[in-house]
């Protein structure tokens, strides 16, 4: 245990020699390749570690003009509502807006109403943010990077 506090005790000294605009622009490049790799989860329909989505409920079949099925936060992953915010202290990665309350109830499986008026209905628990070994790898390269350039 102690020897990894000293290596830690090391990578922050060097980290912390970098000017505050450099740590910024590393944070920055680290959310956004966070970012990518959220989306790229979310796309394939799978959490973080992997395992799929759970499947929506099957509804009863209507002949509506219109009725557009697509996959499940097709819209949620687009960079208009996937925000980063970065300074030389942190990286963030959030969903802005109306659907930060949409994407709580799907990530932690919470019962929300559908529509104003609709019943309640218990959603299934579906990871959308989290960092796995493969975010972790790349986390420690761009921070090499990024201190073999000093």
């Amino acid at each position: 245990m102690s020897e990894l506090k000293v290596v830690e005790d090391r990578l922050n000294a060097l980290i912390n020699n970098l000017s505050a605009p450099a740590r910024k622009e590393m944070a920055r490049n680290i959310a956004r390749k966070l970012r990518a790799s959220q989306q790229d989860n979310i796309k394939r329909q799978q959490a973080p570690d992997g395992t799929p989505f759970k499947p929506r409920k099957t509804q009863p079949v209507r002949n509506k003009k219109g009725l557009l099925k697509r996959e499940m936060f097709a819209k949620l992953r687009t960079a208009k509502y996937m925000k980063v915010h970065a300074d030389s202290d942190s990286a963030l990665i959030e969903f802005t807006g109306r659907v930060q309350r949409m994407a709580r109830v799907h990530h932690y499986g919470l019962r929300d109403r559908p529509s104003r008026k609709g019943k309640e209905v218990q959603y299934e628990v579906r990871p959308l943010l989290g960092v796995s070994k493969n975010d972790l790898d790349m986390i420690q390269t761009v921070m090499i990077d990024y201190l073999s350039g000093i």
